[in-house]
C-alpha cells in the first residue's frame, strides 16, 4: 500500500476544481527534496529527507489544487510512523502494538509482507491495521522510473473489533527509492459506501529537471478529488 507512502483512505468527494495557483516546494530547515511526484486524482507529491530523523526515514508533503493537504513519515522499512491532516490539523501516530510490524525489506525478499498493528489519533482514536502486500511480477516503466506492481488487501478495526474500512488493489514501489507509490484501488467503508480510485504516480521529476518541485497538479483536474486523510496509507501513500 502507500505504505508506507502512506495509509490514507476515506471518503473520496467530488467538487468543482478550484483556480490552480503554480508555486515551489521548499522542504524544512535541514531536509533535502529528492523528487517531486504528478500523480492521477490531481495531487502532487514532495518526497524529502531530514537530517534530523533517524537514517532511513522519508517524508512526503501532498498537494492538491488548493495547496498542502497532507504529510507523513516513514523508516527504511517503510513502516507509517506519524502523519498530519493539514486542513483539520488531526495527527495519526503508530501505536505500541505491533505484532506483525510492516517490512520492506521481508517484501522484496520475499515477494510478500504480512501486517497488524495500531495506529493513535490526536483526537484519541486507536484503530488496527491488518493486511498484506505483495509482488505480482509486474514491472512498469512510469515516468521514466521502473516499478513493481505490488497487490495489497487491508482491513481496519476499531478498539471494538468492528471492521470500519476494506481496502485492496494494486500499489508500486521503487527499490532504489525505498517507497511505496499509489495505484488503483476499490474501498468500502461500515456504511456500505464503496469507491475507486487511481492515485498511479505519472511523471517523476528529480533535481534539474522540469517540473521538479512545482506543486501545481497537473492530471485528473478536471474534477478535484477531495480526500480525508484519517487514516494513514500503509505504504500507501499514503494518502499510504
Amino acid at each position: 500500500m502507500m505504505k508506507k507512502h502512506l495509509l490514507w483512505v476515506a471518503a473520496t468527494l467530488l467538487s468543482p476544481a478550484m483556480p490552480a495557483f503554480a508555486a515551489n516546494f521548499t522542504p524544512p530547515e535541514g531536509c533535502t527534496l529528492e523528487v517531486t511526484i504528478q500523480n492521477r486524482s490531481c495531487t502532487v507529491s514532495q518526497h524529502y529527507r531530514c537530517s534530523a530523523d533517524p537514517q532511513g526515514d522519508q517524508r512526503v508533503t501532498y498537494f492538491d489544487r488548493e495547496g498542502p493537504t497532507f504529510e507523513s513519515r516513514i523508516d527504511k522499512e517503510t513502516r507509517w510512523l506519524e502523519s498530519r491532516d493539514l486542513r483539520s490539523g488531526i495527527v495519526d501516530r503508530l501505536g505500541s502494538q505491533e505484532s506483525d510490524p510492516a517490512s520492506f525489506s521481508t517484501l522484496i525478499g520475499t515477494g510478500r509482507d504480512d501486517f497488524d498493528f495500531w495506529t493513535e489519533s490526536s483526537t484519541g482514536e486507536k484503530l488496527r491495521h491488518i493486511g498484506y502486500d505483495r509482488l505480482t511480477g509486474v514491472t512498469k516503466n512510469i515516468g521514466g522510473v521502473a516499478l513493481e506492481e505490488t497487490q495489497f488487501d487491508l482491513k481496519t478495526f476499531n478498539e471494538s473489533g468492528d471492521e470500519l474500512i476494506h481496502r485492496q488493489g494494486n500499489q508500486y514501489i521503487s527499490r532504489a527509492q525505498g517507497r511505496f507509490y499509489g495505484g488503483v484501488e476499490a474501498s468500502s467503508d461500515w456504511t456500505g459506501n464503496a469507491t475507486k480510485t487511481n492515485d498511479s504516480p505519472v511523471r517523476f521529476s528529480f533535481p534539474g529537471q522540469p517540473g521538479f518541485s512545482e506543486t501545481t497538479p497537473a492530471y485528473d483536474c478536471d474534477l478535484q478529488m477531495v480526500r480525508g486523510y484519517s487514516i494513514p496509507v500503509v505504504r500507501i501513500n499514503a494518502p499510504s
